[in-house]
């Protein structure tokens, strides 16, 4: 996949671009039907396929105390995207002075002139311009007069739910992650690093990878099934994201939430090494135990009910 990063990289326009633009939060069912279509449509029109994406989020710039917790910043995204099949990519640097450019300015001097736009392909709520003037009815006027082909694509529903970033993220909010995935057509990651914790994991006798908390949104806080994504390899693991509660003392919370996994049928040493933590279905919420001893009889049943549950005896 090839990132452009900036309208200043274009130094000419793209071949019988079919193209995309959205923030696509998520990259969920209803963004990857809009991938399909640019895909089907550049082969048919012997073209460009080119998905154009906003970096940072609008939001950040323009209201950053209305912005949601993102479910995939840039780099997640722009993995997920290749993932989709996403094959060119353009990243505009979202600014206020952008954010002024009026809709049908965009539309002819940017889309249509310098991108080269041959057919427009968006959802059906999408909006663009200064102060969001522009929306479907208006990129389908302005395209029409240069004989471009808007195609709008309606909203897609799971489980008699409509698919939308909003609603994918409360449902990893809420802990309903299984939800999530069928929305998202897949789990829901988090990536991150591997660190040094506090080694009680180990002492326990379940020896946990500790992640850098390096994401925007995590899961509610509790036990999880979960996959470990390392070096192309999957390994079937139980984590806990919360703040330890057993080892705080008694009527105080530790201050930094962890997200803590310990891999089922892994011998290794992961520090230093990013993994992908996809959260596959809710065990329990995180509790307090009178002492180790019992977090750990909660501990094994925690990875009984996984095994029996998902994953098969060890193999």
């Amino acid at each position: 996949m090839e990132i452009i990063e900036g309208l200043d990289r274009i130094t000419r326009p793209f071949q019988n671009a079919v193209v995309t633009l959205g923030n696509f939060d998520g990259v969920h069912l209803g963004h990857q039907k809009i991938f399909q279509r640019v895909k089907e449509e550049a082969r048919r029109l012997k073209g460009q396929g080119v998905v154009i994406t906003f970096n940072p989020h609008p939001l950040k710039v323009l209201a950053p105390d209305r912005c949601p917790p993102l479910l995939t910043p840039f780099r997640k995204k722009m993995i997920l995207f290749e993932q989709s099949g996403v094959e060119q990519v353009l990243s505009i640097l979202f600014s206020k002075s952008f954010s002024e450019i009026p809709p049908d300015v965009f539309i002819h001097g940017i889309l249509l002139e310098k991108i080269g736009a041959r057919k427009v392909i968006v959802g059906y709520n999408y909006h663009f311009g200064k102060g969001k003037g522009g929306d479907v009815k208006t990129l389908q006027t302005l395209c029409r007069r240069r004989e471009v082909d808007v195609e709008v694509v309606e909203a897609l529903t799971v489980d008699g739910t409509a698919v939308s970033s909003s609603k994918v993220r409360a449902l990893i909010q809420e802990g309903h992650v299984e939800k999530a995935s069928r929305l998202l057509g897949r789990d829901y990651p988090v990536i991150g690093k591997v660190i040094p914790g506090a080694g009680r994991g180990q002492t326990l006798g379940f020896p946990t990878a500790n992640l850098e908390m390096s994401e925007e949104l995590y899961p509610k806080t509790g036990v999880y099934a979960v996959e470990v994504l390392w070096k192309g390899k999957g390994f079937p693991g139980v984590a806990n994201i919360g703040f330890n509660p057993t080892f705080a003392p008694k009527g105080e919370r530790k201050e930094a939430l962890s997200l803590e996994v310990h891999l089922l049928d892994f011998e290794g040493n992961l520090y230093g090494e990013e993994i992908w933590v996809s959260f596959k279905r809710r065990i329990r919420d995180e509790k307090r135990f009178d002492s180790p001893s019992h977090l750990v009889e909660q501990m094994r049943n925690d990875v009984r009910w996984a095994r029996e549950a998902l994953f098969g005896p060890p193999p």
